[in-house]
Order: structure tokens, then C-alpha cells, then sequence
């Protein structure tokens, strides 16, 4: 089953319409994590307090002091407003979108790049769509963010219908750069963490070396033990990952955290070394990033 299917899906990525029509079994997640020591990323005080299901423990602990620190992890509510979540899913909803893996469908916007070769092409790429303009113009209301600039955006949909997932993985670390942003629409969800200790050949992670002085947040040693974190994903808010959790922990979204449809749009920067200007071709997609073209409905 390595070759795409009508789905979308591929390899070990299914959704529920593959599972149903070829008898594939999911490789079971919840089950495994279940049996972990599990935390929920408190992003009020931006401590670890015990336990899985994300709205029970915000709701039940207000002092949440005596919880673990767990730098390099950013949630901010309510970034974009209804009116403004409203007017995002319009523009979405009025493009059309393309099969995906794992039960997902996908718009992006960005360069041609080939992780395994290390690869990287401008292709087709021209900038982003003018009514997503206004989300990207308040990224520098946020310290955080200063200095951040797009260059790609990927708006995914999660369908609990297909049971859309997406796998743990940590983004490629040749291209993307160290914050990881998400914008989450239409409903609240989850994301998950668990430690990596694999092959660093997997993701680019040895590249990470030769711009680590560059980091916002040094990494440090990953816990002794296996542990799970579970980080709320609250509607209308921005998750930013960087630092340990960006690099040294894959994040996943498990299809059980899929209760209704869910839109997130993704944003990526480039690595330091293709910001010092010697790169054209980084360069040349730099310049279609601050496009802005106008859509039709």
C-alpha cells in the first residue's frame, strides 16, 4: 500500500475510508499514550500539571505554581476574532482544496522543497491569498513573533467523517525554521507531545547543529522517563512551538481529538541559513512572500 490512495493516503497513513475499504488497521496512538505519565500544558502559567484531558485540568486548577516549567511553548487565545475567524473561513472555503493524507484535505502556499535532497524551488509559488493578509499582519503584535516572515501557509481541515489525524512527526529541519505556527479555527483541539530519542538523519534534525546559536531557546535534556504533553489548542487561538519542543519532541494530533471539523492554518519561516541573502532562490521566494494576491468567489 505504498502508492497513493483515492483517499489521499499513502504508506502507513490511513484514514477511515482506506481502513473500510482495504482492511488496514491504524497503528493504535491512544492506547500507547495512555499508558504514559501525561501532562496538560497549562498556557495561563505555562507550567505542566498532571493528567490528559486538557479542559478538565484548566478548569479544575487555578493555582498552577507548583507545576513543571516547560519552556518553549506559546498559546494565545482569542488572537483573531469571530468576525475575523468568519471572514478566514470564507476566503478558505472559497478556494478549492486537495486530498491529503490521513483523512485531511490541504491548501498550500509555498516553495517546491525536497527534504531528501535538500532541495529548494520557487515552482508556482506567488504569495498567499489577500483575505488571509490580516492574520499574518498581527503576528507583530506578538513579541514572539517579531521578525517572523512567511514563507509558506497551509490551511489543512480535519474531518472527524474521514477520522483525520496527523502522525507524530517534527517539521523538516533543513527549510523550516524554528518557530512552528498554527492559527486554530472553528473548534477547540489538542495537540500532542512525546519525546524523541531516534535516528537524527530522520527530519534534517543533525542540521539543527550548525544554527543552534541562533535558537530563541537552548535545548536541554530531554525527561528521563517517557512522558506524553498534551497542549490545548483553544478555537480562534496561536500555538507557537520553538526551542526543546520544536526539536527534541514529535507533536501529533490524534484522531480522537477530532470531535468536529476542524480548520488550522499553518505558517513556516526559513532556517537561519537561507536568511543571510546568499541563497537566490531563498531570496526569490522571500520577495513572493510578501505578496498578496486578490481571490474570486
Amino acid at each position: 500500500m505504498d502508492h497513493p490512495r483515492p483517499c489521499g493516503c499513502k504508506g502507513c497513513r490511513t484514514c477511515l475510508l482506506c481502513e473500510e475499504e482495504y482492511g488496514i488497521i491504524k497503528k493504535d496512538y491512544l492506547s500507547r499514550y495512555q499508558t504514559l505519565k501525561s501532562y496538560v500544558f497549562c498556557y495561563k502559567c505555562e507550567k505542566l500539571i498532571p493528567g490528559w484531558d486538557c479542559n478538565q485540568v484548566l478548569k479544575e486548577r487555578d493555582n498552577h505554581s507548583s507545576g513543571l516549567d516547560f519552556p518553549g511553548v506559546f498559546v494565545l487565545p482569542d488572537f483573531i476574532t469571530s468576525s475575523e475567524e468568519d471572514e478566514l473561513m470564507r476566503g478558505i472555503d472559497s478556494m478549492p482544496w486537495d486530498i491529503s493524507q490521513s483523512g485531511r484535505r490541504k491548501q498550500n502556499f509555498g516553495p517546491k522543497t525536497n527534504f531528501k535532497k535538500m532541495k529548494l524551488q520557487c515552482g508556482q509559488f506567488r504569495g498567499f491569498p489577500e483575505f488571509s493578509q490580516f492574520v499574518q499582519e498581527k503576528f507583530s503584535t506578538v513579541p514572539l513573533l517579531r521578525n517572523y516572515q512567511t514563507i509558506e501557509q497551509c490551511s489543512l481541515e480535519y474531518d472527524p467523517a474521514r477520522g483525520a489525524s496527523i502522525d507524530p512527526h517534527i517539521d523538516d529541519c533543513w527549510i523550516w525554521g524554528e518557530r512552528v505556527v498554527t492559527v486554530n479555527c472553528l473548534t477547540d483541539s489538542v495537540l500532542t507531545l512525546a519525546p524523541y530519542r531516534e535516528d537524527s538523519k530522520r527530519y534534517n534534525l543533525y542540521l539543527v547543529d550548525s544554527y543552534k546559536q541562533h535558537l530563541i531557546s537552548p535545548l536541554g535534556d530531554l525527561p528521563a522517563e517517557e512522558i506524553l504533553v498534551r497542549i490545548p489548542m483553544p478555537r480562534r487561538s496561536l500555538i507557537v512551538l520553538y526551542g526543546s519542543p520544536r526539536y527534541q519532541w514529535e507533536h501529533s494530533v490524534l484522531r480522537e481529538d477530532i470531535q468536529e471539523r476542524r480548520v488550522c492554518i499553518a505558517y513556516r519561516e526559513f532556517t537561519p541559513s537561507y536568511l543571510d541573502g546568499s541563497n537566490e532562490t531563498a531570496q526569490e521566494v522571500l520577495n513572493q512572500a510578501r505578496m498578496f494576491f486578490p481571490c474570486t468567489t
